[in-house]
Order: C-alpha cells, then sequence, then structure tokens
C-alpha cells in the first residue's frame, strides 16, 4: 500500500505491474479518482509501437490505482485505422464530460507515417467506455494541431488548447457536443520553431485567473516549463516565466507537465501531473538539447555540425526511448499570489493540505 506521493520513483498499481497512464489526466466521478493515459508498456524503442491504446486506472485516496483495463484498446484488424498501434502514433488522450449529453468526450491526438497530424474523438456513457468513435482525421480549423487540453467551463462551454504545430498556441471554442471546434479562436504564443514553440499545455482556472503551462518542443527530452495567466479564457495572456526557478537543470526536474488536477475538498491543492519520459536520461544537459534542436531548424548549420551536436548528447547516456519504463512526477503548485510556482518534494501527502 503507498501511503503518499514519491515523485519520480517507479510507482505500481496494487496489481504490482508498472502504472501506463502517460500524458493523460485525473478525473474525479461519484468518489472515484480515474487517472487515464497512454499505455505505453509494450513501446521499448524499437519494436515501432508508440501507443498501445488507452489505459485507465481507480483510486479512493490518489496513491493506491487499481488498472480498469483498455477503456480505448489498439485496433489490430483495421491497417488505416488512427488506432492501429503499428500504422499511427496516438497519444495525448483528453476525457471531458458533457453534462448536455451525457457523454464522456475524448480527444487524442494522432501521428501517422506520413508526419501529418489529426484528431481521434470518441465518447461513451462511462468514463470507463466502452468508446465509440464520432470523429476520425479531424484537422481543427484545418490546422495541423499538436499537444493539447480541454477544459469546461461552469456554464458548460468547453475549450480546446492546442499546439499548432511548429509555430504558436491555440484556444478554441468546442461545439455544443464537444466533438468539434466551432471556428471561433484566440493565438497565442508565437515562436518560429522549436525548441521555443510551446507544447503540452495544461489548462486549470485558480480565483477566476486562467493558466496555462507549457513546455517547450524537445521531444521526450525535459526543458523549462512556462507559466502564463489571464482573466479570460482566451486571454490575453501574460507569460510568467518559468514555473520552476529553483531547478537548476531547467527540466522542470526532469519531467513533463500533462494536465493539472484541483483535488476536490482541498482548498488549494493543485497538482501538476507530470511524466519523466526518460528516466535513464537525465545526465542530458538541457542545453545540448536546446542548442541541438535549434539547429535541426536553422538553416545555418551544416548537416555534420547537427549529428556531432546529436552524438553529444547521445554519449550522454543510454540513446533508447525505452518509455515502457517511464516514471511519472506529480507535485503540488505553490502560489504566491497570482503568481504560480513548482517546488520539488521527494515525498509529499494530500494530508498535508487544507
Amino acid at each position: 500500500m503507498n501511503h503518499s506521493f514519491k515523485p519520480g520513483q517507479v510507482w505500481l498499481d496494487t496489481s504490482g505491474k508498472r502504472i501506463q497512464a502517460h500524458g493523460g489526466s485525473v478525473m474525479y466521478v461519484d468518489g472515484t479518482y480515474y487517472w487515464y493515459g497512454e499505455n505505453k508498456e509494450k513501446t521499448d524503442g524499437k519494436n515501432g509501437i508508440w501507443t498501445w491504446g488507452v489505459r485507465c486506472y481507480s483510486s479512493k485516496d490518489l496513491y493506491n490505482w487499481e488498472d480498469r483495463g483498455c477503456i480505448i484498446p489498439p485496433d489490430l484488424n483495421d491497417e488505416d485505422s488512427s488506432l492501429n498501434p503499428y500504422r499511427a502514433m496516438l497519444d495525448r488522450p483528453h476525457i471531458i464530460y458533457n453534462a448536455q449529453t451525457k457523454k464522456y468526450v475524448c480527444w487524442m491526438k494522432v501521428m501517422h507515417h506520413d508526419q501529418t497530424q489529426t484528431e481521434t474523438v470518441m465518447t461513451a456513457d462511462h468514463i470507463l467506455g466502452p468508446y465509440t468513435m464520432v470523429r476520425d482525421h479531424l484537422k481543427p480549423l484545418g490546422m495541423s494541431a499538436g499537444d493539447f487540453d480541454l477544459a469546461v467551463a461552469p456554464d458548460g462551454k468547453a475549450y480546446y488548447y492546442f499546439e499548432r504545430v511548429h509555430s504558436e498556441t491555440i484556444c478554441a471554442d468546442l461545439t455544443d457536443d464537444y466533438t468539434n471546434v466551432t471556428g471561433y479562436y484566440s493565438t497565442h504564443f508565437p515562436h518560429c520553431y522549436p525548441p521555443y514553440v510551446r507544447e503540452a499545455t495544461a489548462h486549470f482556472v485558480r480565483n477566476y485567473h486562467h493558466y496555462l503551462l507549457t513546455s517547450g518542443t524537445t521531444g521526450y527530452y525535459p526543458n523549462p516549463t512556462e507559466a502564463a495567466i489571464a482573466d479570460t479564457w482566451h486571454g490575453p495572456y501574460t507569460v510568467l516565466g518559468n514555473l520552476c526557478p529553483t531547478d537548476e537543470s531547467r527540466t522542470s526536474f526532469h519531467s513533463q507537465i500533462s494536465s493539472v488536477f484541483k483535488v476536490p475538498g482541498k482548498k488549494d491543492l493543485y497538482i501538476a501531473c507530470a511524466d519523466r519520459w526518460l528516466p535513464s536520461r537525465m545526465n542530458v544537459k538541457y542545453e545540448d538539447v536546446e542548442k541541438l534542436f535549434a539547429m535541426n531548424f536553422s538553416r545555418k548549420y551544416t548537416k555534420e555540425e547537427i549529428r556531432l551536436q546529436r552524438a553529444k548528447i547521445e554519449d550522454a547516456g543510454d540513446s533508447g526511448q525505452n518509455t515502457s519504463l517511464a516514471d511519472y512526477v506529480w507535485l503540488p503548485l505553490k502560489f504566491d499570489g497570482d503568481r504560480v510556482t513548482m517546488e520539488w518534494k521527494d515525498e509529499w501527502r494530500v494530508e498535508d493540505y487544507d
């Protein structure tokens, strides 16, 4: 039994297996917590499998999680399916509940082998499924949409925050059934190229302020998380700076935040739920990663210069990307007025918060 959070340590479910719920979120439904995300159990970095469906776990205390299986299983029969783990790369599932339609709506980003990125949308009557596909190969607003988050306002209106690939962040209004965009949107944080383009957007509301936590675009290598604040869903957003100012490695404690969960019944406890994608690569310096990604998207460098920079990173440790061994870093957010930061804790408990 677990009685606390221990960020960065191996987290096992109640059957003794690694939890596989990456790039996902936590929902609280009828007294039970549900944690869902990418099932990386077969992603060894060599077999070409990116994600083996969407897996979900349930808990009563946030510490101990029971495996409830793949709520969206892989489609092994249809080679053209966005759910086929050998033909498409599915990640970042996010689920919201529509009180009007009484449906759970799941959006997933899908990267295809022709380098296009689309969205797949499915619905279910219960968070555990079964889920039915309602939209596939969707290009919201005609854009190539990357990492994202979904959010629902108290009045039932929903919003979709996503990375317009290698460009900017978009906030788009969702239709009443949450399965498409209306066409109204706003743009934020424009950048010329990675690693400075923002991705992995995580939205939350506190004291009527809207916060966006975003990472840079450096693949599975971690980078400094940036915090921004606004008074409305569409902003404008003011950048507050590095979320983790005490982290000298500039890697957000070697993690990438996928979502923020407000713990019900707690006055001011917001948990940043993050993935430590490459625990074996913590010796890699962010400065080297930053330089490599900037070189890749600049015309100033030769292929040989880029190759040498990449070799410098790979020489720092295990060059594989076996995300089946990825860990989790869950930490409480800290507030000073409206400013938000995140500090490292080796161990902490929900019970320590009012």
